[in-house]
């Protein structure tokens, strides 16, 4: 079930109104079942391994706060971790691993025999795993006290709207709401629904849309050229931005119509002046979860310079695994880890450098922001390729073709046209919260700018229920 399907419209309009009519106390027993529904939609096994997942990190927390013993605590913090990390490898990685060593083996001539699983990735794992997780290590930290209400825990791991693609909550941050009393607000439902439309218009409008061009030219590297590659990436730069933001507006949408708030996952990231303002933008729940459970237990930047950028690599590198399964992401991941170093290592002196030529403000930072996307739509060439060898075939490839690109006139101009509101919106955004600016115009202005958003979803959007570009991870 996907949000982008008229089921999961109908299953919406079901549960909104089931979850405020529900006493609140017993509110969870139709929003976990709900949610294992959602989940079950794709494939009924799917709910064995989350709820298998939920049942091992419920009990070692709870076994970490009976007890003062380090050694005790530390010992069911492994076994949460290992459960965790060893059901996603088991899924995700074990076939990418031994593939990868039958390569190595037949370059050395070493037959190297490993049975391949025949498993399908199940969707969101990497997503509800990491949220677990943090849950055992907050525990664990004494950042938090154990969830003993098996059903609540059960909802914060597979509550529905940011289950199978985030935002990755924290337990602090969410499992408090599921006990608290919200009364239906018709201002906060409307303005959810508003979130949602807006999720919705950029992924089928801008995100669908552009993804034909996109798909056209990657999935076929062999037979384009230069400008071909430069415009579907620059295409696939937006087009994972609005499938990826407009999930999670989806997901924080839903969530406020029912009255739970969830993090902000996306904050303008294409305006970001550096590599690292990029990561303070982008995805920012995984960011941050990188930084809080990764970063800085490695040391963070506390144990001198070098091992800082060491912590970085690392990180940035693990971040990239964590996307998928293939030496695509390694490379990306590694890339984002030498340009995340080289921007903090060389920010001192490009600033200097700033001050002495006595640029304009506007100036430096239009130029700032031009060079942190290029190098952001240099490693998306890594992230996007089918294989390590198209990337590099795009890359020492951008000379040939030229002036003749690949055309496809209406998706090029719907797509441009869905761009163009995009721009204009996160204009406003530079002013202040679009919605609340939208709820201060008269009413005409008002219903005119929703009725503009859902004709366009129904006219322009690209009707073919595709999933989104993160259910993969």
């Amino acid at each position: 079930m996907t949000f982008n399907s008229m089921l999961f419209a109908v299953f919406f309009a079901v549960v909104v109104p089931l979850h405020f009519l529900t006493p609140p106390r017993l509110r969870w027993c139709l929003l976990l079942p709900a949610s294992y529904f959602f989940y079950m939609c794709w494939r009924p096994e799917y709910g064995i391994l989350i709820l298998i997942t939920t049942t091992v990190d419920y009990c070692c927390a709870l076994q970490i706060a009976r007890t003062d013993r380090r050694s005790v605590r530390k010992l069911f913090l492994i076994v949460s971790v290992v459960a965790d990390l060893g059901m996603l490898f088991s899924f995700k990685y074990f076939n990418f691993v031994t593939d990868s060593l039958r390569s190595v083996g037949l370059y050395l001539d070493v037959p190297i025999e490993i049975p391949h699983l025949n498993v399908l990735l199940p969707v969101g794992i990497s997503f509800y795993t990491f949220q677990s997780m943090s849950y055992t290590i907050d525990v664990y930290r004494g950042q938090m006290q154990p969830e003993r209400h098996f059903g609540l825990y059960a909802l914060y791991v597979s509550f529905f709207p940011q289950l199978v693609a985030g935002p990755i909550e924290r337990g602090t941050h969410l499992l408090p709401q599921f006990r608290q009393t919200f009364k239906f607000d018709a201002a906060r439902a409307w303005s959810g629904l508003q979130l949602m439309g807006w999720g919705l218009f950029k992924k089928v409008v801008i995100a669908d849309r552009l993804a034909i061009y996109v798909n056209s030219v990657y999935n076929n590297v062999p037979e384009h050229g230069g400008p071909s590659y430069l415009l579907a990436t620059y295409f696939f730069a937006f087009q994972i931005y609005c499938d990826f933001s407009g999930y999670s507006d989806i997901a924080i949408g839903a969530a406020r119509v029912m009255g739970f708030d969830l993090m902000q996952n996306f904050r303008r990231p294409y305006f970001a002046t550096t590599i690292v303002d990029f990561w303070r933008r982008w995805h920012i729940s995984l960011s941050t979860w990188l930084r809080d459970y990764l970063y800085i237990p490695l040391g963070g930047n506390r144990l001198g310079v070098p091992r800082m950028y060491l912590n970085l690599m690392i990180t940035m590198l693990l971040g990239g695994v964590w996307h998928g399964a293939a030496w695509t992401f390694v490379i990306w991941g590694t890339l984002q880890g030498v340009m995340l170093c080289v921007s903090k290592l060389t920010l001192p002196a490009r600033d200097r450098l700033v001050e002495r030529l006595g640029l304009p403000a506007g100036l430096v930072r239009a130029i700032r922001v031009f060079v942190t996307f290029h190098l952001v739509c240099l490693s998306w060439v890594f992230f996007r390729s089918n294989t390590v060898q198209d990337s590099f075939h795009i890359l020492t490839h951008l000379a040939t073709g030229w002036p003749q690109p690949f055309l496809d006139v209406p998706t090029m101009a719907y797509g441009s046209l869905g761009l163009l509101v995009l721009l204009a919106v996160q204009l406003l955004q530079t002013r202040g919260p679009v919605q609340e600016m939208l709820a201060r115009q008269v009413l005409p202005v008002r219903w005119g700018v929703c009725a503009f958003i859902l004709f366009a979803i129904v006219l322009f959007g690209v009707d073919g229920k595709t999933q989104f570009i993160y259910f993969q991870f």
